[in-house]
């Protein structure tokens, strides 16, 4: 109850509650007040009346005085006896749930700057800033604009922090856009400062309404001699774009950015990409840039691609035993008496390891492997399993060709696990796997039964298409690594080519020569204008008018007989370096930078090709990348800002994501 003011004398009694950070206690003659310290008015103060008055009291004074009361909503906790700041607390995993922080009354400002910078330490609650976090955490999570009109979020963010106005879906869409535009500033500062070159992955998308998308994503090695990639560009394709307006597409992104004197590589996720689309974007490029002559090295097509494509032929030849294992895996599951029974005659023939019986998922062809694979363990059972439907039964060839062609898709599973399980998928690592698979193929076209000859031979055609792309690239990179060097092209070579291996042998070596010819002339690379700070290269101009172009070539031509060794003709001269798992290929070439300046500037482009394009999750499925319902209704605008700053953010996050289990403060403490 409220009494009208007295004069007061203060108990200097400890108070334990929350509330008593709002109230002073007052006692005249043997009656307690509860003098608000915000509006002066009396509430009783005694023992016996409890808090939740003043609790009371509070919610609605406080709020006619537009501060923050969420933490008031809170049950009553332990006051700590210190002051928490920033600067002293970091809450724990383990922090005992009933240990209390004392909040800060926070004001909000009506007129406050929205640009004002946000300050955990001060007593200002900054709406504008929450808003940009809300953006935040929908792009770097995924979620869908439109849960901020859900009624459970709504709820959730008012009782929390009520002074926070949910904006509507059109408004958080305008905060992503603006978050996008000040990311890509970032990344167009950064990859404007880059040392080396660039390589682009080219990657179609689609959508359930068949719409079609291209995403452009850029790789290199950094100055810290770190693979990075970052998106760069997602484009709607309308129904009038076709191939040949891809190249057109692609260019213009690649001058907006500013980089299409810096590309290296283009990396497609298709070998039957029109081969006409990288010619077109050569020509609208610079020619002072080292690459090979033939551009063997600026076209290359995605391996997991490759390795999707031919396992996919592989299933789809099985596609009859596919459905009769999955009609028998549905029976044996059917009941638990039928389940018992398989597992009895199992036992009787020594199979132990009770290998649940799981149904693949049509759309993830890993999934399908394996589930042939547990079929061919229980080849026997199902063979002696009296009750099994004879539709459901597979003939001894049946079983025969399964046993094949699940060990040719072991292979393709072990491969892109190997690749796309890699941490730091450098473009060295692809060489031997890919060259396995060509010998595989090689001997699986000797088949003497019919089908799995036809299958192979359809399988290593397409695989040609790409080993015809890809070839030199792989081995100049597989070179580039000092534990092989020639010596694992020779290798690997001698075993596809038999009798014509010393000629492909050759070509590897002369290309390699020849790219690092390329940038002996041009040592500086990228910045053709002018040297790098801090850079003691000398710079070539990038000025069509430059009457000393030629010069540069015929002063490495001349000087060639004069100098003693090229860092090329030294690195492939001296021992391989001792194979081991702990070997970091781009941290042995940062290290070794003195020794060989001009081929690890070569080894830092090269390395950073991206041989394959698929994201690790991505890479056992049957269909391509598809966008989903709730981005596909967007603007184009508005899809680019979504998917491109949210691969900048998630890098951003990975990068600050702390080594321990401790998290950030709650938002409200009290300052010092």
């Amino acid at each position: 109850m409220e009494v009208a003011n007295e004069s007061t004398t203060k108990k200097p009694k400890r108070l334990t509650s929350v509330v008593w950070n709002h109230f002073e206690r007052v006692k005249k003659a043997d009656i307690c007040y509860a003098v608000c310290v915000h509006c002066n008015k009396k509430l009783s103060g005694s023992s016996n009346s409890g808090t939740t008055h003043l609790r009371n009291h509070l919610m609605r004074c406080l709020k006619r005085s537009n501060y923050d009361v969420s933490q008031l909503l809170a049950v009553k906790r332990r006051k700590k006896e210190n002051t928490l700041t920033i600067a002293n607390i970091a809450y724990d995993e383990g922090q005992r749930k009933d240990e209390y922080m004392k909040p800060t009354i926070v004001k909000y400002e009506q007129d406050q700057r929205k640009d004002e910078a946000f300050n955990l330490g001060s007593s200002w609650f900054d709406p504008e800033r929450s808003r940009l976090d809300l953006a935040r955490m929908i792009i770097l999570h995924g979620y869908p604009l439109a849960m901020v009109e859900h009624v459970g979020f709504k709820v959730f963010v008012k009782n929390l922090q009520p002074l926070f106005d949910v904006v509507p879906n059109s408004s958080i869409e305008l905060s992503c856009v603006e978050i996008y535009l000040k990311e890509k500033q970032r990344i167009y500062d950064m990859v404007s400062k880059l040392q080396g070159r660039i390589n682009l992955a080219v990657e179609m998308w689609s959508s359930p309404e068949n719409s079609k998308y291209v995403c452009l994503t850029a790789h290199y090695v950094d100055d810290e001699w770190k693979l990075q990639k970052k998106t760069l560009n997602f484009l709607t394709l309308d129904s009038s774009h076709t191939e040949d307006m891809l190249s057109e597409v692609i260019m213009k992104c690649l001058l907006d950015w500013d980089i299409d004197y810096k590309l290296f590589a283009m990396a497609f996720d298709d070998c039957l990409t029109n081969d006409d689309i990288v010619p077109r974007i050569k020509d609208r490029i610079s020619e002072n840039r080292p690459r090979l002559s033939n551009g063997q090295l600026l076209d290359v097509r995605s391996a997991a691609h490759i390795l999707n494509s031919i396992a996919q032929d592989a299933i789809e030849a099985l596609q009859v035993v596919i459905q009769k294992i999955r009609g028998s895996f549905r029976y044996v599951k059917s009941s638990q008496p039928i389940l018992v029974k398989f597992n009895e005659i199992a036992q009787q023939h020594g199979i132990n390891n009770h290998k649940s019986l799981v149904l693949d998922c049509p759309i993830r062809w890993n999934s399908t492997y394996m589930m042939l694979e547990t079929a061919v363990e229980y080849r026997n059972v199902f063979h002696h399993f009296p009750d099994l439907d004879p539709d459901l039964a597979l003939s001894g060839e049946e079983w025969e060709r399964t046993s094949s062609i699940t060990s040719y898709l072991k292979l393709f599973v072990e491969i892109i696990n190997v690749v796309s399980g890699n941490k730091c998928p450098t473009a060295n690592i692809y060489f031997p796997e890919i060259c396995h698979v060509h010998i595989q193929l090689i001997e699986w076209c000797k088949s003497s039964d019919g089908l799995l000859c036809s299958l192979a031979t359809k399988m290593k055609a397409k695989f040609d298409k790409y080993w015809s792309k890809c070839s030199l690239a792989l081995a100049v990179a597989a070179i580039l690594d000092p534990r092989f060097k020639m010596k694992l092209v020779e290798y690997y070579y001698s075993q596809v080519y038999g009798s014509t291996a010393l000629e492909r042998i050759k070509e590897a070596s002369d290309g390699i020569k020849e790219l690092f010819n390329a940038y002996s002339i041009y040592p500086t690379l990228i910045d053709q204008g002018s040297a790098s700070p801090g850079s003691s290269l000398p710079s070539s101009s990038n000025d069509t008018r430059d009457r000393l172009k030629g010069f540069d070539k015929f002063l490495h031509e001349t000087s060639q007989s004069q100098s003693s060794i090229s860092d090329l003709e030294k690195y492939l001269d001296e021992p391989v370096f001792p194979r081991n798992c702990d070997f970091s290929i781009l941290n042995w070439w940062r290290v070794h930078t003195p020794r060989y300046p001009i081929l690890s500037m070569m080894a830092r482009d090269v390395l950073g090709t991206p041989m394959s394009t698929v994201a690790q999750e991505f890479v056992f499925n049957a269909g391509g990348r598809m966008l989903d319902s709730s981005r596909s209704s967007l603007t184009p605008e508005t899809q680019q800002a979504l998917i491109c700053t949210r691969d900048w953010l998630r890098t951003q996050s990975d990068d600050a994501m702390p080594s321990s289990g401790h998290y950030a403060l709650p938002l409200y403490v009290e300052a010092n």
